[in-house]
């Protein structure tokens, strides 16, 4: 483990908040908008995905670090993360089949981040005052000079970043004798969740983000995919064209997250950016089609406007959040297709929603239908 000494370090928020602890990882200075993840573990598997790409992460839980890092429970090829906020940054750790320290995985990765923080003030305030770009620095401490660098980071409004952390070729998943082909749009996918789908026998071409649907349909596919992904759903375009060409061939689809809000996009349905999103492993949600409620895993800042799907005649609500009322999760009327707001591959949990891949699958075979 590489010795290291906590050099001071500044977060600054953009209302110009400011606070001071230590400095994580990589000497630095880090941009991003600041947000949060109430899980209580599972901290590898939130620096890997790839949906918080362009985004400062503040975990609750007060020790981060404390069991290592572990090569098997990272979501994509590195971390994705724009920097790291927390309490304790545990550079010892206990766990045996650890490869590294926290510490040595940021330097590593050359991600910047701040320790020593009271997460629980912070969390607060971002509750009142919403998301916000944030700037974290331990080689800067001039808060004048912080504010002059964090006044030129765009808003996430607007900003298309699903093609950024997308494969940059096709590539394959599963056994090639498995029955079905299922075409995955990658806007972020995540490791899990090709795992679940070798899981029940499905071979899966994962495509870039920006691939049309007739290459897809090229290889074959029996069904598809969109993934999770960062970014406003709404400037991407090209994403709900591709969307609505794979409706109009009615062909079995499921989406996932930012995959939810590109279906709702193609159907019609507006998307808006949350006041602090959903970024958890606890958030309670309610299948209204079965009458059931689930304990889900969430990572989103947009969502689609509860108003527009209540009033359209081309999708029906078939999943709701407990704690707000928000649409967790629609399919589209006469059509093979539905979605869902969460992460039903959960990893690291919990596992409630994983009947959604059964659900899918019962779609390409024919033995779901609605």
């Amino acid at each position: 483990m590489t010795n290291y000494t906590k050099l001071p370090a500044i977060l600054l928020l953009a209302d110009g908040t400011v606070y001071h602890g230590k400095a994580a990882g990589k000497i630095g200075t880090t941009t991003g908008e600041i947000c949060f993840n109430t899980g209580m573990t599972g901290y590898q598997e939130i620096f890997t995905d790839p949906s918080y790409f362009g985004q400062i992460m503040v975990t609750t839980n007060a020790h981060i670090g404390n069991y290592g890092i572990h090569k098997e429970e990272i979501e994509s090829d590195s971390i994705k993360i724009a920097g790291l906020v927390c309490k304790n940054f545990n550079i010892g750790y206990s766990r045996k089949e650890a490869s590294e320290s926290i510490q040595d995985y940021f330097q590593n990765e050359n991600i910047v981040g701040i320790s020593d923080i009271d997460t629980r003030a912070l969390v607060k305030h971002i509750r009142d005052r919403g998301v916000m770009n944030a700037i974290i620095s331990s080689e800067i401490l001039d808060v004048d000079q912080l504010k002059e660098r964090l006044n030129a980071v765009p808003a996430m409004d607007g900003l298309e970043l699903s093609s950024q952390v997308s494969t940059e070729k096709p590539y394959f998943y599963g056994s090639p004798d498995a029955k079905y082909k299922v075409a995955a749009v990658d806007f972020g996918i995540k490791k899990n969740t090709l795992r679940n789908f070798d899981d029940r026998d499905l071979y899966v071409q994962v495509y870039p983000a920006k691939t049309s649907f007739a290459e897809m349909e090229a290889w074959g596919a029996d069904a598809y995919f969109i993934s999770n992904g960062p970014g406003d759903p709404s400037a991407m375009p090209y994403a709900i064209e591709m969307v609505k060409d794979i409706l109009a061939a009615d062909k079995p689809l499921f989406g996932i997250c930012l995959g939810h809000q590109l279906l709702a996009q193609a159907n019609g349905i507006n998307t808006m950016k949350m006041f602090t999103g959903h970024r958890g492993l606890n958030h309670p949600v309610k299948n209204i089609i079965t009458e059931r409620c689930e304990i889900t895993s969430q990572n989103h800042g947009f969502g689609v406007v509860p108003d527009d799907v209540r009033s359209s005649d081309k999708v029906e609500i078939t999943h709701i959040n407990l704690n707000d009322q928000s649409i967790e999760g629609i399919r589209v009327k006469g059509k093979k297709a539905f979605s869902v707001q969460y992460h039903p591959e959960s990893s690291p949990g919990p596992h409630d929603s994983r009947y959604l891949f059964d659900d899918f699958v019962g779609l390409i075979t024919g033995e779901v239908s609605w």
